[in-house]
């Protein structure tokens, strides 16, 4: 098998028996693709001559191109997820590369990611975001009312914009106040939300979503004004127009939303272990990075705030 034909086989691995959001596989395919034009440069056609040296150096001519370290450390994470299922896929072929221990990117290391807190948006600035989208929906507009809904819901649950855009209508309880989500490798999970939410979201059923909706559109919650299930680089637009002129440092896309809804409640209190539920992580060691953006929150605030500051 030659590599493109094994990175094809490994997408559809991923895809189909690891359950992996479309993201995470285009991420990992565009990896993949630029390690097999950079073997093609060594001639080097097949997974069986993806050698440790080979993954070393392809890490290398990146961090000589400038990528960033949490690209790097992405590369090398696929680079070794490739290399563990080719050699198990390898030993059920018979092929050299899938004999015991010939996983040559088992000792793949690449430079850490640099520590970076994520963008938090403060309460005040949330309000006036949605104070701001409650304007723009005043006259009933669908897609106003339609972005409405999306903002609170993100900000109200923190899920994940695939989480959001995946959602269909019978997902939403609107008795219960919660949202069945669908969150990374398959895995299904209950989330409550807001009053606010829950009016946003039952004035875009009522007034918003049948202007939009076309037989094509099916069970979707969100639409686009096609009628087509939102996407999620819509949301990601929208999220982006919103954050443009708010003060803050950070990126500015859906996960903004997600770090500020996890970073509000444990301001307010919220129990870690009850967050990583929220949030879906599979480690706390993840939801943990919240607790140190509520620290320097508190930080800042006294520095601002106390005399002997």
């Amino acid at each position: 098998m030659n590599l493109s034909d094994a990175i094809d086989a490994y997408e559809r691995h991923l895809r189909v028996e690891r359950g992996y959001s479309p993201q995470t596989v285009r991420a990992y395919r565009a990896d993949l693709t630029a390690l097999a034009a950079f073997a093609e440069t060594r001639k080097v056609s097949s997974p069986d001559g993806l050698t440790l040296d080979l993954y070393r150096d392809w890490l290398w001519e990146g961090s000589q191109r400038g990528l960033a370290k949490a690209t790097l450390a992405r590369r090398s994470a696929s680079a070794r997820g490739f290399s563990a299922w080719w050699a198990r896929a390898g030993g059920e072929t018979g092929t050299a590369q899938g004999a015991e221990g010939a996983d040559a990117a088992a000792r793949l290391r690449a430079p850490k990611a640099d520590k970076t807190l994520p963008r938090v948006i403060t309460r005040e600035q949330m309000d006036g975001i949605l104070e701001q989208l409650a304007a723009r929906a005043d006259d009933g507009e669908p897609g106003a009312l339609r972005d409405v809904a999306v903002i609170e819901v993100l900000y109200a649950a923190g899920i994940r914009v695939s989480e959001l855009t995946g959602l269909d209508i019978d997902d939403v309880d609107l008795e219960r106040l919660t949202l069945r989500v669908v969150g990374k490798g398959s895995k299904e999970r209950v989330v409550p939300f807001g009053v606010p939410a829950l009016r946003a979201v039952r004035a875009w059923l009522d007034g918003g979503r049948p202007r939009f909706a076309v037989p094509r559109s099916g069970p979707a919650l969100f639409l686009g004004s096609r009628g087509s299930r939102l996407g999620s680089r819509a949301v990601y637009e929208l999220v982006a127009g919103l954050l443009a002129d708010v003060p803050g440092r950070g990126p500015s896309g859906p996960h903004a939303l997600r770090h500020t809804a996890a970073t509000h409640l444990l301001d307010g209190g919220a129990d870690l272990r009850a967050v990583q539920e929220l949030l879906g992580h599979a480690s706390l060691g993840t939801t943990q990075i919240y607790t140190h953006v509520s620290t320097e929150r508190l930080k800042e605030a006294y520095r601002i705030a106390h005399p002997r500051a």
